[in-house]
């Protein structure tokens, strides 16, 4: 049975005014949160420049000067027009800065992901089908290590094996897609491997569960019942099954990584929003940081709608509604 359209518009709309709810519940949350965090932001930003005049002309075109309430429903108007301020580190605007770092983040993301799908995906499913042997044993083992371990640890194992030692791979830097192909690949290789070895060992974990709970559900029995060949029922009905969970999963380390790896992007000195979220925060540059966390949250609600979408095509039993 087909989704109809109206039925799909009526979920996207919904999720859409849901979403919006969440937006503004962040913008809320972060800009309360913000106005604790101690330390003057215009003192710092002006540095060896300070003078009483410079303070005051700055807060008075940053609009610190203005009550509360008027500076967060100032900031809210602007931000549904795109406009989230102007960076007090730079003097650039933040929707600039956050576009021109996006890029990146979003290249590291993808390549973390693949790699985590590629390692996750044959590892989970033939631990699962081969549960207590041991195989499985040795998957889970290996998948508990690449969760335990700290990012920035496995980050700098791989930069001492590849560039200190073989000489392979470039230990830090970007390079544009669209500049040099070949050179963003070597760039990207080292921080993606690092995102997607530690992303693939916790999608192993959950792609596990899943195929073991899936296979042992009442259909899958039946089917094996029916004599039907053993890749027949693995692939059309338990990882088929299975597909939902994994899904989740997916689109949770999708939506982390996009969200800003800090600690690899740092080592890595790769120039992404979680590097910049870190510069922002040294720095107290608050229009900086709230733009950054906006985007932020709106690319997990993207990819959250995305994932239920996907619900659907992936198991019929699944309607939208």
């Amino acid at each position: 049975m087909r989704m109809r359209p109206a039925r799909i518009a009526r979920f996207l709309g919904v999720r859409l005014l849901s979403s919006a709810i969440v937006l503004l519940g962040v913008m809320i949350v972060v800009f309360a949160l913000i106005q604790l965090v101690p330390g003057d932001p215009v003192r710092l930003a002006l540095g060896t420049r300070y003078t009483p005049e410079a303070y005051e002309a700055l807060r008075a075109a940053s609009g610190l000067d203005r009550p509360l309430w008027e500076q967060f429903f100032g900031y809210l108007g602007s931000a549904f027009t795109g406009d989230l301020g102007v960076s007090f580190r730079n003097g650039q605007p933040v929707t600039v800065t956050l576009l021109d770092r996006l890029p990146a983040t979003i290249s590291l993301a993808l390549v973390g992901l693949v790699i985590a799908i590629i390692l996750s995906v044959p590892a989970g499913i033939y631990s699962a089908l081969r549960e207590g042997r041991l195989s499985d044993v040795i998957v889970r083992l290996t998948s508990q290590f690449g969760v335990s371990i700290p990012d920035f640890w496995l980050g700098m194992l791989l930069i001492s094996l590849f560039s200190v030692t073989l000489g392979l791979l470039p230990a830090s830097g970007y390079v544009a897609f669209g500049e040099d192909p070949a050179g963003w690949l070597r760039q990207v290789l080292l921080p993606g491997l690092t995102v997607g070895l530690v992303a693939g060992a916790i999608m192993t974990r959950y792609i596990r569960a899943a195929v073991i709970d899936v296979a042992s559900s009442g259909y899958v029995r039946t089917a094996v019942s029916k004599g039907l060949p053993r890749h027949i029922v693995t692939f059309r009905h338990i990882v088929r099954g299975a597909l939902v969970p994994v899904l989740t999963i997916a689109g949770i380390q999708l939506a982390t990584i996009l969200g800003g790896v800090v600690v690899v992007e740092v080592v890595f000195a790769w120039p992404g929003l979680g590097r910049l979220v870190y510069e922002a925060v040294a720095a107290r540059d608050y229009p900086l940081i709230q733009g950054a966390v906006l985007l932020v949250a709106v690319m997990f609600i993207i990819v959250n709608l995305i994932v239920d979408v996907l619900y659907a095509i992936a198991d019929p039993r699944i309607r939208v509604s």
